[in-house]
């Protein structure tokens, strides 16, 4: 395995089937493994295509594997960086460490992905539904349609 990162706050590796692996440690190691597993489950049942997916998880080592979203980004304009973030709002996502070590390349369809989501918070008024994906809620409570804007998403995913 190839080590990425390795800090007081986790170790990450890469396998060489392409798998990411995440290991959290140091202060709130538990809070934030739960808040990530968490952010991740729900960005995939709304159906965003930019994050990891998340393949497993062990809780008892804090420990878990995701899919790889591409190469990490060195030099990226800090209008599209914002833009790239951004783009996790009508998910109903806000990221909460939006800097350039966590924006990747996925070269297979030429798109910018996030990762690192252990900060991250669901937006209030997002909720999940259990058959289908999150919707936001007007303020008397009645459902309003979430549209999301997938033509600058890019085509396939990893």
């Amino acid at each position: 395995m190839e080590e990425v990162k390795d800090t007081l706050r986790a170790s990450v590796r890469i396998g060489y089937d392409g798998r990411v692996h995440k290991i959290f440690r140091g202060p709130k190691a538990e809070e934030r493994f739960a808040n990530e597993v968490k952010v991740l489950r729900y960005l995939e049942e709304a159906g965003c295509t930019f994050v990891p997916r998340l393949l497993e998880t062990d809780p008892a080592h804090l420990k878990m594997i995701t899919t790889s979203c591409g190469n990490r980004v060195d030099h990226l304009d800090e209008e599209r960086m914002k833009e790239i973030y951004a783009e996790l709002e009508p998910y109903g996502v806000r990221h909460d460490d939006a800097e350039m070590r966590n924006v990747t390349y996925r070269q297979s369809d030429g798109r910018f992905c996030l990762i690192d989501f252990e900060f991250a918070t669901i937006l209030p008024g997002f909720e999940q539904k259990d058959d289908g994906p999150p919707t936001q809620s007007l303020d008397d409570g009645t459902p309003a349609v979430v549209r999301v804007d997938r033509s600058r998403q890019g085509a396939g995913q990893q």
